[in-house]
């Protein structure tokens, strides 16, 4: 693989690199808005995919699109003291209005449990009324101290879904059900492998009972925290007052849920997936599947251009042709580097020949068809290819990284290495969990299943579960 020279070498600096690669696939860059990120065209067409894919999965589930507003009254954020502890560092405040000091401040909303929760105060009223499955598309503040693109930046982009119901058990069926959609999309529309499981208490998500994760582990052996959904139980509504009368006519409250993911699905993709020559995407999730590129400008190549595309387009294979008068190398390799599944190079030689060359971008393969050959047919399966080739190679090298220890001097030794996914017996306690954090700021990424059989490595108790710890972005 010769690389692309505008771009870091990815085992020579991955940082580095990834920052190449974002700018040279024309994804993001820095604004000029201290914190926060310009998110180009490629970039937002990605969102723009992942968006269209899970809203049509959330519909299905029986969730309907709200909007609630960006502003948040002190008063009504501080209504749930967990929340506003948690948040309180990150949040950004309005003070005026025009030219007027407010009365009272407004957040900027870091996340909307308040607002849906002050919504369900109103118009939850009996058990007829639920539940309510509810979800926002949306950009969030959150008063982050460094920016990154896709990755930390002071506004983004996600969605937060937030329901309310009847009973503890369907509420909880909804934050799992929610969590196994989720871990679906990662594996069957980005191709990365995910662990799930649950955060322990001092990870959880402020102001909820419990909270799920999906965890992936990115080409260098960090983790990414890459999407979680929360059980409230009865405690946001019992600060904001959501009762409803049920079915033996008594007023009860009510149980709530809320889960979210973000534009940091992007950087997964790139960290996961990417090399030295740029971003490669998924087929599922590419904006742009197919990338036709001629050599020549003659009719006959013009009109074979046109005829690939409309058959492409009518079995909803999204595709462009190349028009621009910039030479064929570069068009090839702007291709390359914005990630494009397969591209298809149409040039007069091969045209007389009888043959149309086909690459596909994650292996960097190239094969010929005939010019009468189902191009389409050659196309969904060579699609079909690369989603699984990704998956598999993801899955490897996560396999690689990903340890089962007993011992401090194991996990140290992991960590002066290569770091991963570490699996170790844990007793549950937070003061062993810091004192794991003081190994190169290792943290718990999720409790995959109690464990009564092991010792903890920290303190040399009786352990209670299996923790999975890794460094974070």
């Amino acid at each position: 693989m010769n690389g692309n020279k505008s771009i870091t070498r990815r085992d020579e600096d991955f940082a580095k690199w990834y920052t190449d690669v974002v700018m040279a696939a024309k994804l993001a860059r820095y604004s000029n808005v201290k914190g926060c990120i310009l998110y180009e065209p490629n970039g937002t067409a990605i969102w723009e995919k992942i968006q269209q894919v899970l809203d049509k999965k959330f519909k299905e589930t029986g969730h309907k699109n709200v909007q609630m507003p960006m502003l948040i009254p002190e008063s009504l954020l501080r209504k749930e003291g967990d929340l506003v502890k948690g948040f309180a560092p990150e949040v950004a405040w309005v003070t005026e209005g025009g030219d007027k000091k407010l009365d009272e401040r407004l957040c900027i909303r870091p996340t909307s449990e308040t607002l849906f929760s002050d919504y369900y105060h109103e118009v939850v009223k009996s058990y007829k009324d639920l539940p309510l499955k509810y979800n926002q598309w949306c950009n969030v503040m959150r008063w982050e101290k460094e920016a990154r693109p896709f990755l930390r930046g002071r506004e983004f982009f996600w969605q937060e879904g937030h329901t309310v119901h009847a009973t503890k058990e369907e509420a909880e069926a909804e934050t799992k059900g929610m969590l196994d959609v989720y871990k679906e999309f990662f594996e069957d529309y980005l191709a990365i492998p995910v662990l799930t499981g649950r955060k322990t208490e001092k990870e959880k998500f402020a102001g909820a009972e419990y909270t799920l994760t999906v965890e992936a582990l990115m080409y260098n052996g960090v983790s990414l925290q890459s999407g979680t959904t929360h059980y409230f139980g009865q405690k946001f509504s019992k600060a904001y007052d959501i009762r409803f009368v049920n079915s033996n006519n008594e007023f009860e409250y009510a149980y709530q849920t809320s889960w979210g993911v973000s534009n940091r699905m992007i950087g997964a993709i790139i960290m996961v997936h990417g090399d030295d020559n740029g971003l490669i995407l998924p087929p599922r999730i590419a904006p742009i599947q197919v990338a036709i590129i001629k050599a020549t400008t003659d009719n006959e190549t013009d009109a074979l251009a046109r005829k690939i595309q409309k058959e492409l387009d009518n079995n909803d294979i999204s595709s462009y042709i190349d028009d621009s008068d910039k030479s064929f190398g570069f068009k090839m390799a702007e291709a390359e580097v914005n990630g494009i599944p397969v591209r298809i190079e149409l040039g007069k030689r091969d045209i007389d020949n009888g043959v149309i060359t086909i690459s596909r971008r994650d292996t960097l393969e190239k094969n010929t068809i005939g010019i009468n050959d189902n191009v389409v047919d050659y196309v969904f399966r060579l699609m079909d290819s690369i989603q699984a080739n990704l998956y598999d190679r993801a899955l490897k090298r996560r396999d690689s990284m990903t340890y089962h220890v007993n011992t401090l001097d194991e996990i140290k030794k992991i960590m002066d290495t290569q770091p991963g996914f570490i699996y170790s017996p844990w007793c549950g306690s937070t003061e062993c969990e810091l004192k794991m954090k003081e190994i190169k700021g290792l943290k718990s990424r999720c409790i995959v299943e109690d464990n009564e059989d092991g010792v903890c490595p920290v303190c040399g108790k009786k352990s209670k579960h299996t923790v999975v710890w890794g460094i974070q972005y």
